[in-house]
């Protein structure tokens, strides 16, 4: 009895302790509240001013384009010729849309010159209903500070447009004296419309504390701080902005760190507190300042606050539960390893079945690929059957193709022996060349005719294009010539390696080659165009014919096994295919359209191949496919 009450005095003392540490720990946290607000207002103005860099660098950055632009213009000649001769119209008119070309293309506002009292003569806005044309500036102070020989520059709202400006100018001078005075206006609502985009507001306030750039337009000249009557009699005097609404805007500062402060804006009854910096800008005179709200700042200080706070209300929570919690952690660890083991349990039942889908897998593969074998075998019987097929179609002529030298072969035989009886060696010299050319021909149609008809490998690679077609050719002269056609061959300069085969493209361009004499078998004078186009990764070769074309629904299934145009007995219609199977092993396509002009184009489109670095003779290309 006494050892329990001992023991709830020990816990009780503990709870009471644990409480005076959490209260400690938050009146501690609570103190610490304005620094931690502090750090955040700092952070927010150090983020703030990339903004403002920005903002003054694309101020700085207008000041320089725009500086040295009335200089350049002052000097034209025709500006001094006006100023000597103000009433030639002719001219007036000329320097009107000079000067308005001159402001559309460096994107300024208004340039116009004035003579020596300030009236303006010519002006870039001359078209315009407001024009500066026919107004006098004498006092605007760029203009007394141009003609005293100096760069002019001044901020103002103007009087005549009504849009706020920057203002430079430059003298004209004539024996080096200022006769007339040329200026340059650039307005400034494009950077306010761009800071009015981002998250903060940027004011830029003259010398006299004046506002007279600022992302909220209710801000414009309104002043920071009480002006002099000196001033305010000077901002009358030049015009620079109108005194009816030059009001003091009511602010406070209070400094943080560095040029970051505290400012406080009130107006309209209202108030607004901002992390304020600024940066000067110290040719034209004036403060950039970027305020940032300091409510997200506040807000996130007391965010940080609050969960100080809840931290340390949890830790005290969690040493109180320490206890329990860790009786709860001891069943809950049991729970998982029964779990486990029947997680595991299930792994294993999963593996199992995995372990069969695999095997069921894995056979279904080793079947499609002795599908695949089998099929590639019998595209490749089909390649060596249309082959042939289109040799025994070129038979006819390729028979004529070897009686006609071996007639002459024959004729030239005879000549030569009665030419030896005769003792004419020359002649029989001459007959003798005449055979063996004779045999030549004849062995180069036999050694086309032996590597076409030869069984090809899968096995693709570079090969030259120009190869396969002359070879092609080759091969179809026989039929060309019996047909009377003629080959339109637009030969680019050096050949082209492409990814193939040699002996399957030369049967793709055969068989497209005898396609073109088929359509155009009724015309007596056939017509075959062939093209070559590349660049660095296609190239693209045409074969064109004068026939009367494909129909649309033609074209749909004209690559299609067994679909063919033709008489019965005069094809099975696997030309085509097996072409465009071919072509498709290359990694490439065949296609067809209609000539514009009238005939069908099959095209070709290959893979663009380095070339080797040492060509093989096209024996060994055709025996390595």
């Amino acid at each position: 009895m006494w050892g329990g009450a001992t023991q709830k005095g020990v816990r009780a003392n503990a709870a009471a302790w644990l409480a005076v540490i959490v209260l400690g720990a938050v009146a501690a946290s609570l103190a610490a509240l304005p620094g931690l607000e502090r750090t955040f207002l700092l952070r927010a103005g150090e983020r703030s001013e990339a903004t403002l860099r920005l903002a003054v660098q694309g101020l700085e950055g207008a000041l320089r384009r725009y500086e040295p632009l009335p200089a350049l213009v002052a000097e034209r000649p025709v500006l001094r010729q006006l100023l000597a001769n103000p009433s030639d119209t002719a001219l007036r008119d000329r320097i009107d849309d000079e000067l308005q070309q001159t402001a559309e293309a460096v994107s300024a506002s208004d340039i116009y010159l004035m003579d020596t009292t300030g009236l303006t003569l010519v002006a870039s806005n001359h078209h315009k209903e407001l024009s500066f044309v026919g107004r006098s500036f004498y006092y605007r102070p760029y203009f007394t500070e141009a003609m005293d020989g100096t760069i002019g520059r001044y901020f103002a709202l103007g009087t005549t447009s009504g849009e706020r400006g920057y203002f430079f100018a430059a003298p004209v001078m004539e024996a080096g004296a200022p006769i007339g005075v040329v200026a340059v206006k650039f307005t400034v609502d494009a950077f306010e419309e761009a800071w009015r985009a981002g998250d903060n507001d940027i004011i830029v306030k003259d010398q006299n504390d004046v506002v007279f750039m600022a992302s909220r337009p209710e801000w414009h000249f309104r002043a920071l701080s009480p002006l002099s009557d000196e001033a305010l009699g000077r901002i009358e005097a030049d015009r620079q902005y109108p005194l009816d609404r030059v009001i003091e805007l009511p602010t406070t500062r209070e400094p943080l760190a560095g040029r970051i402060g505290l400012m406080t804006i009130g107006a309209d009854g209202a108030s607004e507190s901002f992390v304020a910096s600024t940066t000067p800008i110290a040719e034209a005179g004036w403060q950039v300042t970027i305020l940032t709200p300091t409510g997200p700042a506040r807000t996130q200080a007391l965010w940080v606050m609050a969960m100080v706070v809840l931290v340390i209300l949890f830790a005290g929570l969690i040493a109180a539960i320490f206890i329990q919690r860790r009786a709860r952690l001891v069943e809950r660890i049991e729970a998982q390893r029964a779990t486990q083991e029947l997680l595991e349990q299930r792994v294993a039942e999963r593996t199992a079945d995995l372990n069969t889908a695999n095997r069921k897998l894995r056979a279904e593969v080793d079947e499609r690929k002795a599908a695949e074998q089998q099929l590639r075998k019998t595209q490749a019987d089909l390649v060596q059957a249309g082959k042939l097929a289109a040799l025994g179609q070129m038979s006819a002529a390729l028979s004529h193709e070897f009686n006609q030298p071996l007639a002459a072969v024959k004729s030239y035989a005879d000549n030569a022996a009665a030419f030896l009886q005769r003792g004419r060696t020359d002649e029989v010299r001459d007959n003798v060349g005449r055979i063996s050319q004779m045999a030549d021909r004849m062995a180069s149609i036999s050694r086309h005719l032996r590597n076409f008809a030869r069984r090809p490998q899968q096995k693709i690679g570079p090969v030259p294009l120009m190869h396969a077609v002359d070879d092609a050719l080759a091969l179809m002269e026989a039929r060309l010539k019996s047909s009377g056609a003629s080959v339109s061959f637009d030969r680019p300069e050096r050949d082209i390696w492409v990814m193939g085969g040699h002996v399957r493209l030369q049967q793709v361009i055969v068989n497209l080659l005898s396609n073109a004499l088929d359509a155009m078998q009724d015309q007596s004078e056939p017509v075959i165009g062939i093209a070559v186009e590349a660049d660095r990764t296609t190239c693209r070769l045409d074969i064109r014919d004068r026939g009367t074309g494909v129909t649309e629904d033609m074209l749909g299934q004209i690559f299609d096994p067994f679909f063919t145009t033709k008489g019965p007995g005069n094809g099975l219609g696997l030309g085509l295919s097996i072409s465009y199977n071919i072509v498709k092993d290359f990694g490439g396509t065949l296609s067809a359209r209609n000539d514009p002009a009238g005939g069908a184009v099959f095209t070709i489109d290959l893979r663009v191949a380095a070339a080797p670095g040492k060509t093989a003779p096209m024996t060994h290309e055709v025996a390595a496919e």
